[in-house]
């Protein structure tokens, strides 16, 4: 019961914080938090250590909602 943490384009939000460089985002998942986790965290794990990533993540990025 409750709120959930949907956004309108039903896809999550995995990227960097805009302005922060600490600071990155995993969220969204549309009651599929449990499913996406692993490759979300291995995504973020991506991101933190600047290798390739696996996934075309500027898609997932706050950004598309400016």
């Amino acid at each position: 019961m409750g709120c959930r943490p949907s956004l309108p384009d039903s896809l999550p939000v995995i990227c960097q914080a805009p302005n922060h460089d600490k600071v990155l985002f995993a969220l969204g998942h549309q009651h599929l938090g449990l499913t996406q986790g692993a490759i979300s965290g291995k995504l973020i794990g991506q991101l933190v250590t600047k290798p390739a990533s696996e996934i075309y993540v500027s898609a997932f990025c706050i950004s598309r909602f400016n």
